[in-house]
């Protein structure tokens, strides 16, 4: 029996391809991707949103540490060269900088009470732009008229939680995201740039959202149990009801991106535990999912190599929303 080993200095995988990394390299020899994209796509917005921020000095410095992780002969090196030395001669010819909140001072005790809102607009700008607050009210509207206003203002809700799920996870990581985008009568969805961002990322960026909606589920099961009103148990069985279809591995649900992380045995272990738990709650929306699954074992997508870890997290909140489900009254997506 012969067997293959690579040099001590290959310390990783290609993320795109597979191939060995030698230590130090920028580029996979193999397929030519950029071995650091990931690390690129994080350096890039917090450059980004410090420029526009007016922090000129900071933003050259994180312009100048994506420079190592870059073939230096390279077309993105020469652009991000040329914009520091840009940003260098901007801050140079920058007035001096204003101190800020001198104003509060003026405000005596109610000083850091006017800061810490002076501080928090921005936030608020954010989190409640426009296009956000529009496509949310449009989506309420809808399902306050199909279902009542008490069950549809909480199931929108459940959703916002949801699509944050996905907001929060992709932020954490230092990526840039748009707040949720509501479509009525179809969905949500958060837009975020994924180029270059791997496979096992984009898997658990996609299982964040399932894994809100199940906390938005228990504490809506646990409202049931102190009040025993019949929506809060809707609303828990209907969030963890939707949850569980969204681990569908197929087209634009979450579980589709998160299959592309699997492996097939992976996913093979998925459907064993898909149909484990049809068997056991006798919920057939685990049907569906299981079709998909067995739909992507047979697709050419498989990764370089699989994650256990993805596959854990996508049968751990699967589980966990079944259990919800199962403990509420009724069968089924539940409106009352």
């Amino acid at each position: 029996m012969s067997s293959t080993t690579f040099p001590t200095e290959a310390l990783r995988n290609c993320h795109n391809c597979g191939a060995p990394l030698a230590l130090g390299v920028v580029v996979c020899a193999q397929c030519h991707a950029l071995v650091h994209s990931e690390e690129l796509v994080r350096i890039t917005g917090s450059a980004k949103a410090l420029e526009e921020q007016g922090d000129l000095v900071k933003s050259r410095e994180a312009w100048q540490t994506a420079l190592p992780l870059l073939p230096t002969d390279s077309t993105q090196a020469e652009w991000i060269r040329g914009h520091v030395y840009k940003l260098e001669i901007w801050a140079k010819n920058a007035p001096p900088a204003k101190p800020k909140y001198v104003w509060a001072k003026r405000l005596g005790p109610l000083a850091p009470i006017a800061i810490l809102l002076a501080k928090s607009q921005a936030l608020l700008l954010t989190l409640f732009k426009l296009k956000f607050l529009f496509s949310l009210v449009a989506f309420m509207a809808i399902y306050w008229q199909l279902f009542g206003a008490k069950f549809g203002i909480g199931f929108v809700l459940l959703i916002l939680v949801h699509e944050m799920g996905h907001y929060i996870d992709i932020r954490r990581r230092g990526l840039p995201a748009d707040m949720p985008i509501f479509l009525p009568g179809l969905g949500a969805y958060v837009r975020w740039q994924a180029l270059g961002v791997t496979r096992q990322t984009r898997a658990e960026v996609s299982l964040a959202g399932p894994l809100a909606g199940l906390i938005g589920a228990i504490f809506c099961a646990a409202m049931w149990w102190y009040t025993r009103s019949g929506i809060w148990a809707a609303l828990a069985r209907s969030s963890a009801w939707l949850n569980i279809l969204n681990l569908t591995p197929v087209w634009i649900f979450d579980g589709g991106q998160a299959a592309n992380a699997l492996s097939r045995v992976e996913r093979v272990l998925v459907l064993i535990a898909c149909l484990a738990l049809w068997a056991y709650v006798q919920e057939w929306v685990f049907v569906i999912v299981a079709a998909g699954v067995v739909y992507r074992l047979f697709t050419q997508d498989l990764p370089p190599a699989g994650s256990p870890r993805v596959a854990g997290y996508f049968v751990g909140v699967m589980a966990a929303l079944a259990m919800v489900a199962h403990l509420m009254p009724g069968k089924g997506f539940a409106t009352q």
